[in-house]
């Protein structure tokens, strides 16, 4: 791991230690890719300005990534705030949660929101399965009152999320801790400019199609996207990022789709997840063992059984799935296809609690499978056919 030898810090034991390399029960050498991550993540995916206010919000991470941000905070000539979070103790909450204790920090927090002007959150996790035991209908209680927290970050301040790994992540993804933090450092920064006039070439074309039809093992779907426009996924939102998403029209959707990636939500384990649509609903969901739980989810409001995203995911360092959704959405050569709450910059109109990000790989060793727009052939097996799109291949 490379080291920047100026620069030592002694970490005290807390709940929750693992973060790879990056700290220990002592010291620890400093890695100048933390750095480099903050600046990137200050400078390009938020662009702080001088004089703004920038909410960093830690969750379940080590020191080092909070003292990188601050710092670049601070060299932008912009004011840093500092949230920290930990899992296991959201979780306690959430186990006896009530409206007006929830009522009271979506208040708290939304008023903390509207305060700043950019919002950077890392979030790390020890056990992605830590919320697996809290009763649905908290969940369900806690989700409606942070909504509105959530839309307005989403839609009123410069923002962007990122994982930071751990052991857990290591294992899940199937690598050693050394490989998978040579792995998150490559994906993170990644050289997302160099992609972006490829990326708006697919923007430009989802942005004036019509009909799209979606073609692999046990899926078959149609839908339109007539006039919901595309958003491009350049490093500004999400690191690691890489795709462009819009919506599909709310009632368009037709046919099946099997979901060949695993998934976790609400810290709950699917595999194998199919649905079959009617005029955009989810009128049959199935997930093996686990049916009642999905739809239990897609119950969770109206909106919760209709589609809310489509998006092509082509980052290419990042081929397979670890029930991770910020690295497994961009997965190169695969598409996602959400149901849920559409965001306002591709909007469907449709409204839930509910986003779940859903993904399909395409690539030959998954199995194959196509993209058409309009009639067209665009992407084959994962790989973009067009050349203005060869430069998003993997």
């Amino acid at each position: 791991m490379p080291t920047n030898h100026r620069a030592k810090e002694i970490i005290l034991p807390s709940l929750g230690t693992g973060s790879l390399a990056f700290h220990c029960y002592g010291w620890r050498m400093h890695d100048a890719r933390i750095d480099a991550l903050a600046r990137q993540l200050v400078r390009y995916s938020v662009g702080l300005k001088k004089g703004q206010k920038l909410l960093i919000d830690l969750y379940d991470v080590p020191p080092s990534i909070g003292i990188a941000l601050i710092r670049a905070v601070r060299k932008a000539k912009g004011l840093p705030f500092l949230r920290v979070q930990q899992s296991i103790l959201n979780r306690e909450m959430m186990l006896d949660a009530c409206d007006p204790q929830y009522e009271t920090v979506s208040k708290h927090l939304l008023h903390e929101m509207k305060d700043m002007d950019a919002y950077i959150a890392v979030r790390g996790s020890n056990n992605i399965a830590e919320l697996s035991d809290v009763p649905q209908e908290n969940m369900k209680l806690a989700m409606r009152h942070m909504r509105p927290v959530l839309d307005y970050r989403v839609n009123r301040t410069k923002w962007c999320v990122l994982r930071w790994p751990s052991s857990s992540m290591a294992q899940q993804a199937g690598m050693s801790t050394e490989a998978f933090e040579n792995f998150y450092f490559d994906a993170c920064l990644l050289d997302y400019q160099a992609r972006l006039p490829a990326m708006n070439a697919l923007k430009r074309l989802m942005d004036r199609t019509d009909r799209v039809e979606i073609k692999g093992p046990d899926t078959h779907l149609t839908f339109s996207i007539k006039s919901i426009g595309a958003v491009v996924c350049g490093g500004n939102y999400n690191i690691p990022d890489g795709e462009v998403f819009t919506a599909p029209v709310k009632d368009s959707v037709e046919g099946h789709i099997t979901y060949n990636a695993p998934t976790i939500y609400q810290g709950i384990p699917f595999d194998g997840i199919r649905f079959d649509f009617e005029k955009g609903k989810i009128v049959k969901a199935q997930a093996g063992a686990k049916t009642g739980k999905l739809n239990q989810i897609l119950d969770s409001d109206a909106g919760a059984r209709y589609i809310g995203e489509f998006a092509l995911g082509f980052h290419p360092k990042i081929t397979e799935p670890m029930r991770d959704i910020l690295f497994d959405e961009k997965i190169a050569g695969s598409f996602h296809f959400t149901p849920g709450q559409a965001y306002d910059q591709a909007d469907n109109g449709n409204r839930s609690q509910v986003h779940w990000d859903l993904v399909n790989i395409q690539r030959k060793d998954y199995g194959g499978g196509e993209v058409w727009f309009d009639g067209k052939l665009i992407r084959k097996d994962g790989i973009f056919l067009p050349k203005t799109l060869a430069p998003l291949n993997a």
